[in-house]
């Protein structure tokens, strides 16, 4: 089965939740603002990369990246959506040579222009996260309380400045990042990683995400709920293929 298309209601999502041993949230576009983060570096790379080569190359960068240029706003299938940094910036490379910028000179320009987004100034918590996973982690069937975990795209380093700044790190309990050297996304390989480390089987895991990418992983890892929110890069329709329930964001989470 790829998917279900069917959207629980609340309270068949309370009753599916309940026997819920571990969370596992993507990071960018679940917990923290997407967008925000990422539209505006996407579109100051570009004006970097054009002072420092003098070709015209925002258009084709934000192109390949899937960013609108007037909305900042990210597509679920552009490069930037669940993509690791590394591969970014060699495509990005690749975007400055096709400007006909030579290729060493086109190395030389992104080392000038790359900066990765601050991840504390610019992660904007898209729910009272504190609450929210305080909440979660005192359900869940064994009465010892739910188990969190976040597995993300974006490195380790930058993930756990942004978790240290929001003040979650004695509510996560695991995380898997992109450059920990496990297949990432759609892969099952993070979440199943998350399981074996934290000892708690895939049926009573729950994955919650923005993107195709997300909820795909938390398929092929045989997750017991997949649940999808509107609130990054997804669209309503291609999460309800995949998800078993789709949630405007994680806020609608809180009291369950």
């Amino acid at each position: 089965m790829t998917g279900r298309s069917r959207a629980a209601g609340p309270v068949d999502l309370a009753a599916r939740l309940a026997a819920i041993e571990l969370i596992v949230f993507d990071k960018d576009g679940t917990l923290i603002d997407f967008h925000g983060m990422w539209g505006e570096w996407a579109l100051q790379l570009g004006r970097d990369l054009e002072r420092e080569t003098g070709r015209a190359i925002s258009a084709s960068l934000l192109e390949r990246y899937g960013v609108n240029a007037r909305t900042k706003r990210t597509l679920a299938h552009g490069l930037l959506a669940a993509t690791p940094m590394p591969r970014i910036r060699e495509v990005t490379v690749g975007i400055v040579e096709a400007a006909g910028v030579p290729a060493a000179e086109a190395e030389r320009a992104v080392a000038v222009a790359w900066r990765a987004p601050d991840p504390v100034s610019l992660a904007r918590p898209l729910a009272d996260l504190s609450t929210l996973l305080d909440g979660l982690r005192t359900g869940g069937p064994t009465g010892r309380g739910r188990r969190i975990a976040i597995a993300t795209t974006d490195d380790r380093a930058p993930t756990l400045e942004t978790i240290a700044a929001l003040g979650l790190g004695p509510r996560v309990d695991a995380l898997v990042c992109a450059d920990d050297g496990i297949p990432v996304k759609p892969e099952p390989d993070m979440v199943l990683h998350l399981c074996a480390q934290l000892g708690v089987g895939p049926p009573v895991t729950a994955v919650v995400g923005d993107s195709p990418s997300d909820l795909r992983m938390g398929r092929a890892a045989g997750a017991g709920l997949v649940i999808g929110v509107l609130s990054g890069v997804g669209r309503r329709d291609e999460l309800a293929q995949l998800a078993d329930v789709v949630l405007p964001s994680i806020a609608a989470l809180e009291g369950l």
